[in-house]
């Protein structure tokens, strides 16, 4: 009985140790079989460091800057620009090199300013021409947007007035101020009919740029969606043009800017009012060269603030939602 009991228990441990060396396959998978799952747990380990690394390089806001740092990135060289500029300035009207009155310098550019500041007109001198261009630009826009989007996606029209937008992009504003007097007098009319004309290609080729630069991907997985006709436009063109619509929209209100100055300029008319084209050709009137350099200074000062406080942002914000601007 003892025997037969040792020999009935010892045979499943000797035919599971005669299939184990007995089948080198299963014994083979055996000793690799816990290797695949190491390779993919290693290579998930390499993919999230390389993930890590990527945003590392390109989301430095966990690192605080600094107010002196900002101030010597950012402030701190215009300023000294600035400073250059005056400083040249006051040397060559310090070396009579012209007479007072044909080169004044910069402190009596500066009382000229101080002096509309406290006749109280200074500001609604600039508050005219901002408003005209404003209100300029914004019909710029609905006239340009759908303009542009039509020449885009249009073959036909595209052949047929492509050229003519380029044309008229390239063509100075001034060359429509004669024309426009002509057609509507000294009115507002022709004020912004200058504007307009001087704009609407700038914003219209601006977005044919950036509709051509859209990926074709993009608009078939539009369409794979569901995304045709207007809702494609709202929700898959616009939103890719974005880039290229934005730098048409900067280039368009300079235009509008120096299409307004151009206009102001020539048509000027007491029925008007008074904005910083028609006070700089007043000042030339009375041969007040102190008045029309501090009249350019504050042209130049509105047309960089604009830009400062609305379409640089803008900009910043567009390009860094899409990669393309790192967060310093």
């Amino acid at each position: 009985m003892a025997s037969t009991e040792t020999g009935v228990s010892g045979a499943p441990e000797a035919s599971d140790a005669a299939g184990t060396s007995g089948n080198p396959a299963a014994s083979g998978r055996e000793a690799s079989g816990p290797k695949p799952s190491k390779s993919r747990k290693s290579s998930k380990e390499d993919l999230a460091g390389l993930e890590a690394g990527l945003d590392a390089l390109e989301t430095r806001t966990a690192e605080r800057v600094s107010l002196g740092s900002v101030l010597l990135s950012k402030i701190v060289p215009p300023l000294v620009a600035v400073v250059l500029v005056i400083t040249v300035w006051q040397l060559a009207a310090a070396s009579d090199l012209k007479p007072d009155y044909v080169l004044p310098g910069p402190l009596d550019v500066w009382r000229s300013i101080e002096k509309m500041w406290l006749d109280g007109t200074l500001l609604g001198y600039i508050w005219t021409s901002i408003s005209r261009g404003a209100l300029g630009f914004a019909v710029s826009v609905a006239i340009g947007t759908p303009l542009g989007l039509l020449v885009a996606r249009v073959k036909v029209v595209r052949a047929a007035i492509g050229p003519i937008l380029s044309g008229l992009q390239s063509l100075p504003s001034v060359a429509w101020v004669p024309a426009a007097i002509i057609w509507f007098g000294l009115t507002d009319a022709t004020i912004y009919a200058v504007v307009l004309l001087g704009a609407v290609p700038s914003i219209a080729n601006g977005l044919v740029a950036g509709v051509d630069q859209i990926p074709p991907l993009y608009l078939r997985a539009g369409r794979t969606i569901g995304a045709t006709g207007v809702n494609s436009i709202r929700h898959v063109l616009l939103p890719a043009a974005l880039p290229g619509y934005l730098a048409g929209l900067k280039q368009g209100w300079a235009f509008s800017w120096r299409s307004l100055m151009a206009a102001e300029l020539i048509a000027s008319s007491p029925d008007l009012g008074t904005g910083l084209g028609q006070l700089m050709e007043n000042f030339r009137t009375y041969s007040d060269m102190s008045g029309v350099l501090a009249t350019i200074i504050l042209i130049l000062i509105v047309g960089i603030g604009i830009d400062l406080l609305f379409f640089s942002p803008l900009e910043r914000r567009v390009l860094r939602s899409r990669g393309l601007l790192v967060r310093s």
